[in-house]
């Protein structure tokens, strides 16, 4: 027997100031995906899509006018914005979840919050929660609803308490999947979005689910350490698919590691020329990877323009504290190698670990004033559930254990440094890379002349703000930092 399903997610763009000015929306992957193998099941879906929605409450007329049996809150997980477990986003999902029961809906949510407190969302109206990768288990409870150990990873109540059944073996074939059901969203108002501040609409795709590195401060709860591919033909169709009805620029490539086995990239890049697709994405890798060249020759040849590295930190105490099991070497050649073949390199970094002093912090600095990448995403250590960095740090998290949108930047913790002293770290390390960027396009000024173009002139003219700018930021980071320093 069919069923009537409401799909929705909990990540409401508007409530993110920092995201909603960048104007960098991609749908729900995760979501849409769940939603087309359920419908392939037969079952009759809608989509009620948060990302541009003002309000929890706009899901109201979806409810009245389709009345669902099941409403289903599940989260990109393939979206890292998704997997920080913002209490914007958290509370949004419990209004949801309360409007949904009003209208006699059955409640089931699947999402990185909802694993991490799976019984606060059993307290704020969800029937069940779902652990970890989830279109086999919704698939079982749509079509045999119950609430028992039979169903393998769930959370349910039981005698009023929160209980787990046995988990769910992941899916090791994801090529036997659909295509998600693109036809859900409203991709124009995505467009729209994009280009008015971009000069390019991107979508996102994922061609992999996890990551078997043990970094000991990333939150795995949905697809854990077992890392799954598609195949190279599986994941062509879906482009193919999106370039001849949406018309793409861009793509997005959302794995968290992607393309670990070169053979694999290899065979997409031949994929792409065979099938005569023309694009420019970007993706997110590791240093260790990027000094294969082979593999940084096959990501030039199939559009690759950007890659973003976790280097996270300039000193090698720190990045052997976090079990990264990459070095500062390895960040440097990943760089070279990656301006060499004509891809911007980007670096994740972070501050704030356990046990970093003012020496590695400056140690991060200058790795970064040194391999000057295209971008840089400066962040401070956030510990979630389910990591060894939690557990060590789990003593010190009183009443404020996530933050409220991705720009709080928050860090929750007894560190070396005080939380202001961070969040001026922030703005230092911002100004001061700027600044050597526009010592750079001076350079290239002198040495390049006839490559000059508007962009470096841009950049090299931006020296007059930064300059100031970065001394007067270094100033109030020491005037903190002699004020609040725990050491």
């Amino acid at each position: 027997m069919s069923a009537r399903i409401l799909f929705t997610h909990s990540y409401f763009m508007r409530f993110d100031p920092k995201q909603w000015a960048w104007k960098q929306p991609y749908p729900p992957l995760a979501t849409i995906l769940a939603a087309a193998v359920l419908r392939k099941r037969g079952h009759e879906v809608q989509l009620f899509d948060t990302m541009f929605a003002s309000s929890p409450d706009e899901i109201i007329p979806h409810l009245e006018k389709f009345k669902p049996d099941y409403l289903v809150v599940y989260d990109d997980g393939f979206n890292y914005l998704t997997k920080m477990c913002l209490t914007n986003m958290r509370e949004a999902a419990w209004k949801m979840c309360a409007e949904a029961k009003q209208f006699g809906c059955k409640v089931i949510v699947s999402s990185s919050d909802s694993t991490d407190h799976f019984e606060n969302y059993l307290q704020h109206g969800a029937d069940v929660i779902m652990l970890g990768e989830a279109e086999q288990t919704l698939t079982e409870l749509v079509e045999n609803f119950r609430t028992d150990e039979t169903v393998s990873g769930i959370a349910f109540l039981k005698n009023g308490e929160a209980v787990k059944s046995a988990p769910r073996k992941m899916m090791t074939n994801l090529s036997e999947m659909p295509l998600s059901a693109w036809d859900l969203v409203d991709i124009e108002a995505y467009r729209k979005i994009w280009l008015s501040r971009w000069n390019y609409f991107s979508l996102n795709v994922a061609t992999t689910r996890g990551c078997p590195y043990k970094c000991n401060w990333c939150a795995k709860p949905i697809y854990g350490n077992a890392y799954n591919m598609r195949s190279p033909e599986h994941v062509v169709r879906e482009l193919k698919y999106l370039k001849e009805n949406y018309h793409f620029d861009h793509i997005w490539f959302c794995d968290d590691i992607f393309g670990l086995k070169r053979n694999w990239v290899i065979e997409f890049a031949e994929l792409i020329e065979k099938e005569n697709l023309h694009f420019q994405y970007k993706i997110q890798s590791r240093a260790d990877l990027l000094v294969q060249e082979k593999y940084v020759e096959a990501l030039a040849y199939s559009g690759c323009t950007s890659v973003w590295m976790g280097a996270e930190s300039g000193s090698q105490k720190i990045l052997d504290a976090m079990d990264k099991g990459t070095t500062i070497a390895q960040i440097h050649e990943a760089n070279r190698l990656l301006k060499q073949h004509g891809i911007k390199p980007a670096f994740f970094l972070q501050f704030g670990y356990l046990g970093e002093t003012l020496e590695d912090i400056q140690q991060t600095i200058s790795m970064l004033n040194e391999c000057l990448p295209d971008d840089i995403g400066v962040s401070v250590s956030y510990p979630l559930p389910g990591t060894g960095f939690y557990e060590k740090v789990k003593g010190d998290l009183h009443e404020k254990s996530n933050w409220t949108d991705s720009d709080e930047l928050k860090l929750m913790f007894k560190s070396t440094y005080s939380p202001p002293f961070y969040k001026q770290l922030h703005r230092y390390v911002h100004k001061n890379y700027r600044k050597h960027q526009a010592y750079e396009s001076f350079g290239k000024l002198f040495s390049q002349p006839l490559k000059t173009n508007y962009q470096t002139l841009k950049r090299a003219a931006s020296s007059l703000y930064y300059i100031p700018a970065t001394a007067i930021e270094k100033q109030k980071l020491k005037k903190i930092e002699h004020a609040t320093a725990v050491l």
